[in-house]
This record gives C-alpha cells, sequence and structure tokens, in this order.
C-alpha cells in the first residue's frame, strides 16, 4: 500500500533522468464479458487517461456498458482542481455504495485520477469509504491490470507522489471519437502557481520523445482521423525538460507536415509562448488558428501573488501579436474571480483586460482553495456574495463579447468538422469550426466524420446553428 505525499510531490530534481519505459500491454481474459463503466471528472488530460484506461479494461475481457447499475466495475477518473469536484466524486460515491450493498456485492469500485494524489482525500477514503476497492493515481495508470487482478477484497491503495520516467503503453485507447484524437505530448508542470494543485497531482514535466509522438499522429492519420490535439499541462514548455529534443514549435510543425487535416494544442502558459510558436502557427494552413491563453487575473498585484510571472502589459503585448499574425484567430482564456486579497480596484483591472481582448469565450470561476497550495494559506476576507457579484459582471461581459464574435459568423460559410449528433436536436449534426465555434448543423447524417462547408444561419453566446447547401 502506497499513500500520497505532497512534500514529496512537490520535489524537483534539476538533473534530467526521465526514463522512457515501454510496457507490453496485458492482454488476457481475466474478466471476459465483464461489464465497466468509467465517469471522468475535469480537463482534456482525465478525459485522455480514461480513453487509455478503457483500452486496459477490454484488454483484460470487459466491455463497457453505460448503465452503472449493470457495471461490475465502477472507475471514477478525479479532477482536483476545484472544491465542487470533491463534492460530486463523493456524492457519486454514495451511488456506487448502493450498488455494491443492494445490487451487486462483488462490485469492484476504483478510483483514480488527479483526487487520488491529494493526501487528505485518501485520509477520508480510508477512514470512512472502505468498501472502495482500489485507488490509484496519475503516476502507475499503466499497472490497472496487474492491480485488478491482485484484488483482496479489501481496500488496496497504490498512490506514487511522484515519478520521473514517461510510460508508453503502446495503442491501447478505445478513444471516444472516430475523428479527432487527443494525442499526450508531455506530464506534469513545474510553473507551480500559487492556486494550483496539478504540479503536485501530475509531477514534474516530462516530455515524451518526438518520435513516439509523431509516430502516434502518423498512425491516426492512416487510420482515418481528421483532427488531433497535442494535449499538456502546458505545451510550450514541451522539451524544455530535455537536452535532446525539439522546442514545441518545432514539434508542432513536424506534426502539420505529415499533413493531418486539423491539428490543435492545449493549454499554452503565456510565459513560454515564443515568437517561434506564432511564426508556425501563421504558416501552416493545417493548424488551427484557435489558441486557448489563460489569462486568470488581469492585476499585477494578483498575478504576482498568483506566481504567474507576467504582468497585464506582457500579456497584452503577446496578444496583440497573435492577433496580428493569425489571420482570424480566436482567443479564449481562463479567469479566476476572488483570489485572495483581490479588491475591488483589482477586479476592475480584469474587466479592463477583458475589454481590450474581447475574448472569443472563456472558463471563469471564483477561487477555490486547494489543501497543501500556497494560496490555500493566505488570509481571504473578501464574502462570498461579493465574489459571486463579480463572477456575474464578468460572465456578462464574457458574454457580451462572445456573442459579437459569433454574430460576424453569420450569413458565412464556414468549414465544419462534423463529429457528432447535436445535444439540441437529434436530427442535426454537430463539430467545430477551425476557430473552435460550435455548430449545430442542418445536414444529412451521412455526412458525419467529414469537414463539410455550413452556412450560418443563426448566431448565439455558445454556438451557431447552419446548414449544408
Amino acid at each position: 500500500m502506497k499513500t500520497p505525499d505532497m512534500l514529496e510531490a512537490k520535489k524537483r530534481c534539476k538533473d534530467n533522468n526521465t526514463e522512457f519505459i515501454y510496457v507490453n500491454p496485458i492482454i488476457n481474459n481475466s474478466y471476459d464479458g465483464k461489464k465497466y463503466y468509467i465517469r471522468t471528472y475535469g480537463c482534456q488530460m482525465n478525459v485522455h487517461d480514461s480513453e487509455e484506461i478503457a483500452g486496459m479494461l477490454e484488454n483484460l475481457g470487459f466491455v463497457p456498458t453505460e448503465e452503472m447499475e449493470e457495471a461490475d466495475l465502477i472507475l471514477l477518473n478525479t479532477c482536483a482542481i476545484r472544491e465542487n469536484a470533491h463534492e460530486k466524486v463523493f456524492g457519486f460515491l454514495g451511488r456506487c455504495k448502493h450498488i455494491k450493498e443492494k445490487i451487486n456485492k462483488d462490485l469492484i469500485i476504483c478510483l483514480c485520477g488527479c483526487m487520488a494524489q491529494e493526501k487528505s482525500v485518501v485520509d477520508e477514503i480510508m477512514s470512512k469509504h472502505k468498501y472502495i476497492d482500489l485507488v490509484f493515481g496519475t503516476h502507475n495508470i499503466h499497472e490497472l491490470p496487474g492491480y485488478l487482478m491482485q484484488l483482496t477484497g479489501k481496500l488496496d491503495v497504490e498512490v506514487l507522489s511522484n515519478d520521473e520516467n514517461v510510460y508508453e503503453v503502446g495503442e491501447t485507447f478505445v478513444r471516444a471519437s472516430k475523428y479527432t484524437a487527443w494525442v499526450n505530448i508531455m506530464y506534469g508542470c513545474d510553473k507551480f502557481c500559487t492556486y494550483c494543485i496539478v504540479p503536485y497531482t501530475r509531477g514534474k514535466e516530462r516530455s515524451r520523445k518526438s518520435q513516439d509522438i509523431l509516430k502516434e499522429v502518423q498512425k491516426l492519420k492512416e487510420n482515418g482521423y481528421k483532427e488531433v490535439t497535442l494535449l499538456g499541462q502546458n505545451v510550450n514548455a514541451y522539451g524544455r525538460d530535455r537536452d535532446d529534443e525539439i522546442s514545441f514549435a518545432k514539434l508542432l510543425e513536424e506534426t502539420a507536415k505529415i499533413g493531418i487535416e486539423r491539428v490543435r494544442f492545449v493549454t499554452s502558459h503565456p510565459w513560454n509562448f515564443t515568437d517561434e510558436m506564432i511564426d508556425v502557427i501563421a504558416k501552416y494552413d493545417n493548424i488551427m488558428p484557435y489558441i486557448h491563453l489563460p489569462l486568470q487575473s488581469g492585476s499585477d498585484r494578483i498575478l504576482k501573488l498568483m506566481g504567474r510571472r507576467y504582468t497585464q502589459e506582457e500579456y497584452l503585448e503577446l496578444f496583440n501579436k497573435l492577433k496580428s499574425k493569425i489571420k482570424d484567430v480566436s482567443i479564449t482564456t481562463d479567469i479566476i474571480v476572488g483570489f485572495p486579497g483581490e479588491t475591488e480596484e483589482d477586479f476592475e483591472e480584469t474587466l479592463n483586460v477583458v475589454n481590450k481582448c474581447k475574448y472569443d469565450g472563456a472558463f471563469t470561476f471564483i477561487f477555490s482553495p486547494r489543501v497543501g497550495t500556497p494560496a490555500a494559506e493566505m488570509k481571504d476576507d473578501t464574502p462570498m456574495g461579493v465574489k459571486e457579484d463579480r463572477l456575474h459582471r464578468l460572465n456578462e461581459l464574457i458574454n457580451q463579447y462572445s456573442n459579437e464574435s459569433n454574430q460576424k459568423y453569420l450569413n458565412k460559410k464556414v468549414k465544419v468538422l462534423l463529429t457528432d449528433y447535436s445535444d439540441r436536436d437529434k436530427y442535426k449534426l454537430s463539430g467545430y469550426t477551425d476557430t473552435m465555434k460550435l455548430v449545430n448543423v442542418d445536414c444529412d447524417e451521412s455526412l458525419l466524420g467529414e469537414i463539410v462547408e455550413v452556412t450560418i444561419t443563426d448566431a448565439k453566446s455558445f454556438s451557431l446553428d447552419g446548414k449544408v447547401e
């Protein structure tokens, strides 16, 4: 049994001693015909981890089910970014316990992901949720098959607090889409923003070998995928942890040269966004003109407290450079309100930046203290009612500019990759423009998976409607 240690998770070794370990997938019929159900919380990295987990489970004979009451194994892949994620997970665990007690006493319950890396969470599980069978972390996902085959009927916790290695388990993913794919290019983060738990839950920055990444993209292209998204906690930092690797700009260029129709990447930290990256994005038509560029706050004082390592002026300089050099670029952002010590003047500075940038969209949050981070220890005497009012005012402004941006598409023809049936109308398909605008499209279902030219007929704050002529 291994439990998480936040101090150990914080350690960073200056020497580059990353090892690349190529793991042979475990394939057998240990659970032949048994059903599994995965519930995923959080970011794109968690979604992609769940694709890998699904592949490992199916290699053991499991088959998927969308009904948790039918499942022989329920796995929760968790997020640790905000408190409401914790509340949702523990609420869902109550439902799992009911199924195990009333429907299937042999049900296997697993919890993994970022919450598993938090000591306070694991302590609570060990004291109050012993009906769970397995808890494992973000560093040892590849060990899941072995853990399952050694279950004893008692709670087993297997969480590594830190790992220097990169594990390549081969093409074991059960991808959620046949047309778009996530491709990990690196793991972890070394930025240590004062509010963020990710450097503790995901570990140090570790870049995959570029040759392995490009090989994966090439195979996806051969298998008919139309779009790949290069994925990392901070993709801009790719290769900086190794002396023998190319830069992210070069990786992006080599990916574009493979010829897959659409290339995207998330997420970028403004601190590492180079001119070389901007030039590469502008040069290749198949690198989509969409960038997610987190701001977090417009106040220099709050940015310093956050440990963001840039000023409002530097952020705006980068923003304007992206707008001037990349044709029709769409930019979205993340913003936190109510960070400890934020005054009304600080918040007005954030609104000032939003008014200058007129973002295409934004993810906005009230500050959520995470145990073990420096911000959780900072004095926070701003009433919740004030924070909620600021969030409301911010969202009104964000929605205004998002709507203005979408209105510019009205009656225009745009190319859309149709990836699914519309959530709003089962007789329509949905997909995204190159600038990451969601479009619900009136067209024949035979076009699913194709990039088609769509005439936009209606524009709202968060989506567009269109039809194929």
